[in-house]
């Protein structure tokens, strides 16, 4: 079984109760064991800013599955949750990426591990390092706690 840390977001509808599903899908998946779940984060978006604010979150899982058919799962439950891809960046039901496989590092044409832009994310980072911070990212070798910065746009999610 390999440790993986992923990251989910929702910022259109009830977005606490679409992460809420989105995770009780992932820990229904044949191979995959949630083992830690991260507090809620309220966040600002991202790049095209004309839009919700999101939930955020990380999971811990273990799984037997390859990086590249737990990205199919992942996609699935995207679907399965309404997720319409119109615009990079833009509103969504529900977002999951792989952000660490392990100690991987991958870079195929649909699949990049660690996620390209986590560590200059906190809306990831600080949720990660709730649940992972002596995790070692592979491609720095620093763990997650030397690397999250704080951010006052990050709340904890009390709803």
């Amino acid at each position: 079984m390999v440790d993986v840390y992923l990251g989910l977001g929702s910022n259109i509808g009830n977005r606490a109760e679409q992460l809420k599903d989105a995770i009780e899908r992932i820990g229904q998946l044949n191979d995959v064991d949630i083992q830690h779940v991260s507090s809620m984060y309220e966040t600002k978006p991202v790049g095209y800013v004309a839009q919700p604010d999101f939930l955020n979150l990380c999971l811990h899982v273990k799984t037997t599955c390859t990086p590249e058919v737990l990205l199919e799962k992942c996609l699935t439950i995207e679907k399965d949750l309404h997720r319409v891809r119109k615009e990079r960046w833009g509103p969504r039901t529900m977002d999951i990426d792989i952000l660490l496989y392990g100690d991987k590092i991958i870079e195929t044409d649909r699949l990049t591990i660690p996620h390209p832009r986590m560590t200059e994310r906190a809306f990831v980072m600080i949720p990660l390092n709730e649940i992972a911070s002596q995790v070692v990212e592979p491609r720095s070798q620093k763990t997650i706690h030397s690397l999250v910065q704080s951010d006052e746009t990050v709340v904890k999610y009390e709803g």
